[in-house]
């Protein structure tokens, strides 16, 4: 969360600019009434220089303005009739014989201005495409280079930078009181509008014109029939909502068969991660039914959305719920996971939840499949070895329903962070949910001082840092990196004109640049430990916060070697703990070190997450039931880690798990992404789906 600072300097930024552009027409009508030449023309002159600095570098402080619509050819218009109302007060200047030729003609540059608009919105409609592609080949669809920007999608700038010609001639014959400059200027702006005009027409052309709507659907039949794809993730949201879908690439990429990515809004295709995975983007539900067509057979859903419902009407898919994360909070228990064929959990806490909420899932849909994305943390064997413990604190946000056990930065995370801090044998890795204090400012606060405790003590930490050899390998691979998990555009691509590079550059969508990322990972990790860890005397490393989730393959190496093992919230009784899905519900992450008291709030008796292991009651300061409220159900125990002295029951065809055992690779039977695999398997070897679950 960005700090309070930055938003008031914001708005006082962007007030100082709103306050200097007003004061610009101000004094432009008062030397304009006055015919005071001086104050009129730096008036003027100031006034558009101004608007073209904001319309080029800061175009969100304008924002404002175009909300009231005060916009770009408001204030331009403006700006030229006050230029014109000064010029009928300069004596020098004859009103019909030489200020009416010079209004005509202003008048008809705006008109060429408005003819250069609707070209501009024709090309825009013949270049887009019904549905938009990424790691596909798609040159078939004849895509061509996209038109100037200034040209095809920025008319503001276009009116600006063209009326720069006519402004300076009008400002020139206020002073010299000589008619032929203002014509000159205006001459210059109308030559420049109409070759725009002229240039822009040509993407009109048979010769630059992309495949049609039905052609452009035609090809999908076409490649979907040679593709063959088996199973697709489906995914739809909002501008801040693309992590949710980025999460499961990694697992989609390792999955045998044709994978696919089936994206609903055109934006969401360039805030997908680096992946050799297909992506189609469909806006249409009309469209969208030619995957019915196809060989697809099962699809994954990351996140609920209103378009979700859409793609459940074709029968010959089967749609599984993966979710982007579990906890004790509602969502977790979504009724609309009704909805779907099967919901996959990641262990036994998850399918006990919907059990407990009672809101329709049957268990018999609900198959556990464990959490690709902890494949790179090791499982407990033991208490950590070495000099310095990693340890991660990845606390989950506050929610949309405000129960205040939703998330422990705000009851627990301070008190957390100050506990490790303190200890000089601990290395912190703070990764908050990016969601964190976007419904509750208290938890955005609390994250906010969290970042600054890290921060502190990052300034004690000393010790010799490493050497400009180490920072400058480090800084190559990472320029290496960049090249092979992104693609190089010119400035002013459009979509497609994106696309169809985007297609071209892709390498398969089993070879590529996978192979080259995985080997330049792996050096990374000869690399991190002299830039980041402790040096040969064991000075403390620095405290690390991994605020926004980066590449895939940047977070899996600074996991690994990091990260060995990275024990999660309960760290502080050195025991692993299970994913979020799977801890006691009812229980917040630090009970030990929780010294901040629950807030008397009231929660829902139905709530999944509200009730504590029997035998030990209710956590000590939190919620309490209130007065006349029917009594809770009483929650069994669940076996795990947390409550020592109980033996974990072993699950028909598990044996159960040895102290020293290899943790399961990735990929393997034994892993997540091993489960994932055999389920999928599973259910293309049995169209109607198998009521039992897979097993470890």
């Amino acid at each position: 969360m960005p700090s309070t600072g930055l938003p008031r300097r914001r708005r006082a930024v962007q007030l100082s600019a709103l306050l200097a552009m007003l004061a610009a027409f101000a004094a432009q009508l008062v030397g304009a009434l006055l015919a005071h030449v001086p104050v009129f023309v730096a008036a003027s002159a100031a006034g558009l220089a101004l608007d073209l600095y904001l319309q080029y570098k800061r175009p969100s402080l304008l924002s404002k303005l175009n909300r009231i619509r005060f916009d770009v050819t408001v204030r331009q218009l403006l700006r030229d009739m006050l230029i014109l109302v000064g010029l009928l007060r300069i004596d020098d200047i004859q009103p019909l014989r030489e200020h009416s030729p010079l209004t005509i003609a202003l008048l008809f540059f705006y008109a060429l201005h408005f003819v250069c608009q609707a070209v501009a919105l024709m090309v825009r409609r013949v270049r887009t495409l019904p549905i938009v592609t990424r790691n596909i080949d798609a040159s078939a669809l004849r895509p061509s280079t996209a038109p100037p920007r200034i040209l095809a999608r920025r008319p503001g700038h276009r009116l600006l930078t063209f009326s720069v010609p006519a402004t300076a001639g009008l400002l020139v014959t206020a002073v010299t009181g000589d008619v032929y400059g203002g014509a000159a200027g205006i001459g210059v702006s109308l030559a420049l509008m109409a070759a725009g005009t002229v240039r822009l027409a040509t993407w009109l052309l048979p010769k630059k014109r992309p495949a049609t709507p039905q052609e452009t659907l035609e090809w999908l039949d076409a490649w979907l029939a040679e593709y063959r794809p088996t199973v697709a993730m489906y995914f739809s949201g909002g501008t801040t909502s693309a992590y949710q879908a980025n999460m499961w690439l990694s697992t989609l990429s390792e999955l045998d068969g044709k994978p696919l990515i089936v994206l609903r809004e055109r934006f969401m295709v360039q805030k997908i991660q680096a992946t050799d995975v297909p992506i189609i983007c469909i806006p249409k539900v009309a469209h969208m039914f030619a995957l019915e067509n196809s060989t697809l057979k099962m699809m994954l859903h990351p996140a609920n959305s209103g378009k979700t419902s859409q793609v459940l009407r074709i029968p010959s898919i089967k749609h599984a719920f993966t979710n982007h994360g579990e906890s004790d909070k509602l969502s977790s228990c979504n009724p609309y996971a009704k909805a779907y064929d099967e919901v996959w959990v990641a262990g036994p806490a998850a399918r006990e939840r919907y059990q407990l909420a009672e809101t329709g899932v049957d268990d018999k849909d609900v198959v556990e499949v464990g959490r690709p994305q902890l494949a790179p943390i090791l499982p407990y064997t033991g208490a950590p070895e070495g000099t310095y413990t990693t340890v991660l604190y990845a606390p989950t946000w506050e929610g949309w329903d405000g129960n205040p056990g939703n998330t422990s930065v705000v009851l627990a995370g301070e008190n957390l962070v100050r506990a490790l801090l303190e200890d000089d044998g601990v290395r912190l890795l703070y990764k908050p949910h990016p969601m964190t204090g976007s419904v509750d400012p208290e938890a955005g606060a609390a994250d906010k001082r969290i970042r600054a405790m890290i921060a502190e003590a990052n300034t004690r930490r000393s010790g010799p840092r490493p050497g400009p050899e180490a920072a400058a390998e480090l800084d190559r691979r990472t320029a290496e990196l960049d090249r092979l998990t992104s693609t190089g555009f010119r400035t002013g691509v459009d979509e497609l004109e994106h696309d169809a590079a985007a297609g071209l550059a892709r390498g398969g969508p089993r070879g590529g640049r996978r192979g080259g990322r995985r080997g330049l990972g792996g050096g990374l990790l000869g690399v991190l430990p002299r830039v980041g860890a402790p040096d040969r005397r064991h000075r403390a490393p620095r405290h690390i916060q991994l605020l926004q989730p980066g590449r895939p393959a940047d977070q899996r190496c600074v996991e690994r070697r990091l990260g060995l093992p990275v024990q999660r919230e309960a760290v502080r009784r050195g025991q692993h703990q299970r994913h979020d899905g799977d801890r006691v519900p009812g229980r917040l992450p630090d009970r030990a070190g929780r010294r901040r008291p629950l807030p008397g709030r009231v929660r829902r008796p139905g709530a999944p997450g509200v009730r504590a292991p029997p035998g030990e009651g209710p956590v000590q300061g939190g919620p309490r039931r209130a007065e006349g409220a029917p009594p809770r159900p009483v929650r069994p125990a669940l076996p795990g880690p947390l409550q020592r002295g109980r033996p974990r029951p072993v699950r028909q065809g598990r044996r159960p798990p040895r102290p020293h055992d290899d943790p399961p690779r990735r990929g393997s039977p034994g892993s997540a992404h091993g489960r994932v695999r055999r389920r999928l398997e599973a259910l293309d070897s049995d169209p109607a789906g198998s009521e039992e679950p897979v097993s470890a």
